[in-house]
């Protein structure tokens, strides 16, 4: 029997809507509604299946905006404060490998099936951005905004290298069950272990690729901020001691 990969253009439009910065409940909607129809679900099967979906979900966002709270009111009481204290006291510390030890840690734990204890809302923006900025900070003197959004990218860009290539390994991961279903349509028995198994050498490329650019980052932190008089590195620190403006790209 043929499979058929019309209903993949569900991929399509959600890319397409995400490029086009359209709302997100309406590309998911949308999405869903695309491939029902390249499917050939009738219509009541489709509405049957978005709502039970719907009734699965309707407590994520109770779970997701209460440590949201928990973190905005830690920030508000001077957390990104106190975490950049901290790392610029580590004299040793840098920017550079400060993400490399989160790197190895969030690709651990996210291997264990533990994903939830990094992300962005509740590690990158209210510690891992400030950390960084810390450690540079403390080296350098005052940093320049184009210095403290790189280090928030890379920051965030640690995060999802840990997080993707790490839970890859996980054998009861989402994607490697989908991926074991569709060989299985496909008439090609696989082990979900064997799948996690060979995940391992691109979670190691993966590791080894960013932390040789989170090294290099040290480099050219080294090289444009070194040579500069502490006093000229940048703007007054005044212009971000408020926690609106210093998390705005975190």
């Amino acid at each position: 029997m043929q499979t058929s990969l019309w209903p993949l253009v569900g991929v399509a439009v959600i890319l397409v809507g995400f490029v086009l910065r359209f709302n997100p409940m309406l590309i998911v909607a949308s999405a869903a509604i695309v491939t029902s129809i390249a499917a050939h679900f009738p219509p009541e099967k489709m509405l049957a299946a978005i709502g039970a979906g719907f009734l699965k979900t309707r407590n994520i966002p109770l779970i997701i905006l209460l440590p949201l709270a928990v973190i905005g009111l830690s920030e508000r009481h001077g957390l990104r404060e106190r975490a950049q204290m901290w790392i610029g006291n580590i004299k040793a510390a840098t920017a550079g490998r400060l993400l490399i030890v989160y790197l190895l840690v969030r690709e651990l734990t996210a291997a264990v099936g533990l994903t939830g204890l990094g992300g962005h809302p509740q590690m990158v923006r209210p510690l891992l951005a400030p950390m960084a900025e810390g450690a540079t900070q403390a080296r350098y003197g005052r940093i320049s905004d184009a210095v403290r959004y790189r280090l928030r990218a890379f920051a965030a860009a640690t995060d999802n290298v840990g997080l993707f290539f790490g839970e890859d390994i996980f054998v009861a991961f989402g994607a490697i069950v989908l991926m074991v279903t569709f060989l299985k349509e496909a008439g090609i028995t696989v082990e979900p272990m064997r799948v996690a198994v060979w995940g391992m050498p691109t979670a190691l490329c993966a590791f080894v690729i960013h932390a040789t650019r989170l090294h290099l980052l040290d480099r050219q932190l080294e090289k444009t901020l070194r040579d500069c008089p502490r006093a000229e590195a940048a703007e007054p620190q005044a212009s971000h001691s408020s926690p609106d403006a210093a998390g705005e790209q975190a």
